[in-house]
């Protein structure tokens, strides 16, 4: 079954399930004055309507690509992420409210042995579902089942916190029901917040995941010809389209003929093992003729690694006809003050090399 099938499987099925707790939950509260169960079930009907939203999400996500969104629709799935975000935080929003009025304006509960076994089957409804929910959420890097999922399992708990006061106000006689739906709103809020910044952290675009940046680079440099691999981008536009660029290290004597087939067997290789797409794998050329220029860059990067701050080097290339010594830097985002350890670094270049002319770029630390 392909992924957008399996998404839309496992919301309808979470539609129904909210539903149906929602409606007996509904006339639980109605019945013994729970304003804790009543706002549960107000809180199952919010997480159907994220289901909905899911699939209709999921739809639109699934769209071919056209001349205006060549890389596809997929980041709509991140979209749809975010508004069930903002359902849930409006859930715990008008649940804290309701709960303030009902502690200024008390009042008593009536609990039956139905309700409460009704209660308790909900606890492990929503248990289950929400663990099923994003368990096939991560399974096919749904975020949206992921936040459903999770959400449901808040819900469980929420319901088993219910049982509790329930369980207080039969055994002593004191009502917690209004400052449990304090605190049942505050864990909401929290929940919503937590999955919105997440959300929005995505849209904002993240460090490259790192086990998937490590396995790429490892792929490429499997193959002799490539010293290394460096710069690596990766660009999602949605769960299983990822675009990415990269830079590989090669022997100067290497023709275009010889890197046009080796850049194409590289590409090749990412997709069938990675499922990534390099649209471009640019080229740093590595001196191999002259042995003291190796000796020079091994002296070279013996100073320049020695300086706090300074993750990596690469890309070095000594070019005697223009009279320059080039390379790359990586520091990482912590250094304090970067420009003035570039200028150091350059300082230092300059005297183990008088005769040329330092060229380093700085790069970002993008990906491990």
């Amino acid at each position: 079954m392909n992924r957008e099938k399996t998404i839309v499987r496992t919301s309808i099925i979470g539609i129904l399930a909210n539903v149906f707790l929602a409606a007996f939950k509904a006339v639980i509260g109605a019945v013994t004055g729970s304003i804790a169960v009543t706002l549960d079930a107000v809180n199952n009907l919010s997480d159907a309507l994220s289901s909905v939203i899911t699939i209709l999400g999921t739809k639109l996500a699934g769209k071919k690509p056209d001349k205006k969104h060549p890389y596809g629709y997929g980041r709509i799935e991140y979209l749809t992420a975010a508004i069930i975000s903002v359902i849930v935080l409006y859930a715990g929003v008008t649940s804290l409210i309701e709960s303030v009025k009902k502690i200024i304006h008390p009042e008593t509960p009536n609990y039956t042995a139905v309700a409460l076994v009704i209660i308790a089957v909900a606890v492990v409804v929503k248990l289950v579902l929400g663990r099923y929910v994003k368990s096939v959420g991560e399974k096919v890097k749904s975020d949206s089942l992921i936040a459903s999922g999770e959400d449901a399992r808040l819900d469980s708990v929420i319901s088993a916190s219910t049982l509790l006061a329930a369980g207080i106000y039969l055994i002593f006689h004191v009502s917690l029901e209004a400052w449990l739906g304090v605190i049942i709103s505050i864990v909401i809020i929290k929940s919503g917040c937590e999955m919105l910044m997440g959300t929005l952290s995505q849209i904002l675009g993240e460090r490259a995941d790192s086990e998937l940046s490590i396995g790429i680079k490892k792929t490429l440099c499997k193959h002799p010809e490539v010293h290394g691999a460096y710069d690596l981008v990766l660009n999602s536009y949605g769960p299983d389209t990822t675009i990415g660029s990269v830079h590989i290290e090669v022997d100067d004597t290497m023709t275009a003929a010889e890197l046009d087939v080796l850049e194409r067997d590289l590409m090749q290789e990412v997709i069938e093992e990675h499922g990534v797409v390099l649209t471009g794998i640019s080229v740093y050329s590595r001196n191999t003729t002259d042995d003291a220029v190796i000796q020079l860059r091994e002296q070279i990067r013996r100073t320049v690694m020695s300086h706090d701050h300074v993750l990596q080097m690469h890309a070095f290339y000594l070019d005697p006809e223009e009279k320059t010594i080039r390379f790359d830097l990586v520091m990482d985002f912590d250094a304090p003050d970067p420009k003035a350890l570039h200028q150091q670094i350059v300082e230092e270049v300059k005297a183990l090399s008088p005769d040329y002319t330092p060229v380093i770029a700085l790069d970002a630390d993008l990906s491990d």
